[in-house]
């Protein structure tokens, strides 16, 4: 994809991102997030991501399926920080992010890890919601709860989007994670 496309792709993301979270704000969503199955914590639920999400190791692949590059506000595509590890390149289907309810096997964001070659392989997946479409509910996947990414404007730390706050939880399944298999930074990735 070329890099004006991806700023259009990414500016185009904020923009609509923006508008739907303004627009559904204080709107309480009819069964969002709601799952049919209530024990994701499931080893068994977690091969099921997997094995959805395998199709998506080639990046062609997850860009035919509507995933495309996000970059952060500073156009910095490979996310990382220093002393905590990486998380890589980000791939947001911004249909699934719109849309109030999860599927697990249906990841909103694909992460990929550049190798030495600029060659990008798929290590984890993210699950993601604006906060504004969760009627005041803290979503939960696996067991676990997400993690809030304060908004753009908030006098606290902002997102590096430069998003309305969301929240988000990151599932290490193609790349081993010694912080934590549910850890937003996996020290072992590494942005060039």
């Amino acid at each position: 994809m070329r890099a004006p496309l991806r700023r259009r792709l990414v500016a185009g993301f904020a923009a609509t991102a923006a508008t739907v979270a303004l627009a559904v704000a204080g709107a309480a969503p009819a069964n969002a997030h709601d799952h049919a199955d209530d024990d994701l914590t499931s080893q068994a639920a977690i091969a099921e991501v997997r094995a959805a999400t395998a199709q998506f190791q080639d990046v062609t692949a997850a860009e035919a399926a509507g995933y495309g590059l996000l970059e952060d506000a500073a156009h910095i595509a490979c996310i990382d920080k220093p002393g905590a590890g990486g998380m890589g390149i980000h791939y947001v289907n911004l249909g699934l992010v719109l849309d109030p309810a999860f599927d697990p096997a249906t990841p909103e964001v694909l992460v990929y890890e550049p190798d030495k070659h600029g060659h990008l392989k798929l290590v984890a997946v993210e699950y993601v919601a604006f906060e504004s479409t969760l009627g005041g509910a803290v979503p939960e996947l696996f067991g676990q709860t997400f993690h809030r990414m304060p908004g753009a404007g908030e006098a606290e730390l902002q997102n590096r989007y430069g998003l309305p706050a969301f929240y988000e939880l990151h599932l290490w399944l193609w790349k081993h994670n010694v912080a934590g298999m549910f850890d937003d930074w996996n020290p072992k990735v590494v942005c060039p």
